[in-house]
C-alpha cells in the first residue's frame, strides 16, 4: 500500500471552503474505519470526523453542520469537506486509518499521514 498523503490544504479566509483528500488504495478490509484529524498550534492532535466500513459517520461537535467525511470507493479516496471554515480550524490536518473501535480516537489509529496546512483568516 501507499503511503497516505494529504492534499486540499491552502489558505481561506472566513466563511470560505476547502476539501481535502487523501487516496486509501490497499487500506480497506473487512472492518476499518478512516478518519481526519488536526493539529492546532500548541495543542495535541484531536478527532475531527470519521466514518467506517458501514459508512457510518461520526464528527466533533466543533465541526458538527459544517465539515462533512466521504469515501468514494470507485477512486480509493477519503474526503473531507469543510465549508463555513472559521480561524479556530486552523490546524495541520491528517487523514487516518485504524482497524478497531472509531477513528475519532487516535488510540484506534494504523496509519497517519503526513498532513496538511489549513489556514483561516479572519
Amino acid at each position: 500500500r501507499d503511503q497516505l498523503v494529504e492534499s486540499g490544504g491552502g489558505s481561506v479566509q472566513a466563511g470560505g471552503a476547502l476539501r481535502l483528500s487523501c487516496p486509501v488504495s490497499g487500506y480497506t478490509a473487512a472492518y476499518y474505519c478512516m478518519g481526519w484529524f488536526r493539529r492546532a498550534p500548541g495543542q495535541g492532535r484531536a478527532g475531527v470526523a470519521a466514518i467506517d466500513s458501514n459508512k457510518s459517520t461520526t464528527y466533533a461537535d466543533s465541526v458538527k453542520g459544517r465539515f462533512t467525511i466521504s469515501q468514494d470507493n470507485a477512486k480509493n479516496t477519503l474526503y473531507l469537506q469543510m465549508n463555513s471554515l472559521q480561524p479556530e480550524d486552523t490546524a495541520q490536518y491528517y487523514c487516518a486509518v485504524g482497524y478497531g473501535g472509531s477513528c475519532l480516537s487516535s488510540a484506534n489509529i494504523a496509519y497517519w499521514g503526513q498532513g496538511t496546512q489549513v489556514t483561516v483568516s479572519s
